[in-house]
């Protein structure tokens, strides 16, 4: 049968996942960092997806689908509340787990300059200038307990969250960045959880269109704390 539905451009899509907490039917998870739309038939085509894109990634189109299945969505829906997964992706996943150490001894902070928000920072600011710059997204800090001394020691900071933040204005600002400055290297650190690759699509994006041919390396933290990879590109 022919009716709507909803489409997902994936070159426009940052992998934020709000569209799958929008969703009340369970149709759309993130698959490999980027929103996808798991059955026809668990799309009822009303777009209640489509104002929380912000990348306008979603649209309504009309053509040949499964019918809707009010009785298998209710099914998954009830699998999901069961797994305590509402949106689909890990980094909603509550948990506890017990610190590696409970040491209290005071360390010093390794923070060179302020502010460290990117949407704060002045692309114009002398201190990038020769730079090693790291660009974290902000949980980073927060999971990896040496993130001071592995990470931010000797570089410039730009901290964010990809998924609750604008995208846009962060490869506006990046990109000015790259543009009035020679940086000395640009590492990236994420989680590991999906929405979190979105800021390494907004650096890379920027890069490429400042022309920026810069030392590059990206390191993902595990929740837990862990490295989960860290690569030299």
């Amino acid at each position: 049968m022919k009716r709507k539905i909803v489409m997902i451009d994936q070159d426009k899509c940052n992998g934020c996942g709000l569209c799958v907490d929008a969703c009340h039917e369970g149709a759309i998870e993130l698959v490999d960092g980027k929103a996808r739309l798991v059955g026809d038939e668990y799309c009822d085509g009303l777009g209640d997806c489509l104002p929380a894109c912000p990348t306008g990634a979603i649209t309504i189109e009309e053509r040949e689908a499964k019918p809707f299945d009010e009785e298998l969505v209710k099914k998954k829906m009830a699998e999901r509340a069961k797994a305590k997964l509402p949106c689909g992706c890990p980094g909603t996943l509550s948990r506890t787990f017990t610190p590696k150490s409970s040491a209290r001894a005071h360390v010093p902070s390794e923070l060179g300059q302020w502010p460290v928000q990117l949407h704060l920072l002045n692309p114009a600011a002398s201190f990038f200038q020769g730079a090693h710059l790291l660009i974290a997204a902000d949980c980073a800090a927060y999971a990896y307990g040496n993130f001071h001394q592995d990470f931010i020691s000797g570089r410039i900071v730009a901290i964010g969250c990809p998924k609750l933040d604008d995208l846009q204005a962060y490869l506006e600002k990046l990109t000015a960045i790259f543009l009035h400055h020679d940086l000395a290297s640009v590492t990236v650190v994420r989680m590991e959880v999906p929405c979190c690759g979105g800021i390494v699509r907004a650096v890379r994006a920027a890069m490429e269109a400042a022309g920026a041919e810069i030392p590059y390396r990206e390191v993902v933290i595990g929740t837990q704390g862990n490295i989960v990879s860290d690569q030299t590109i």
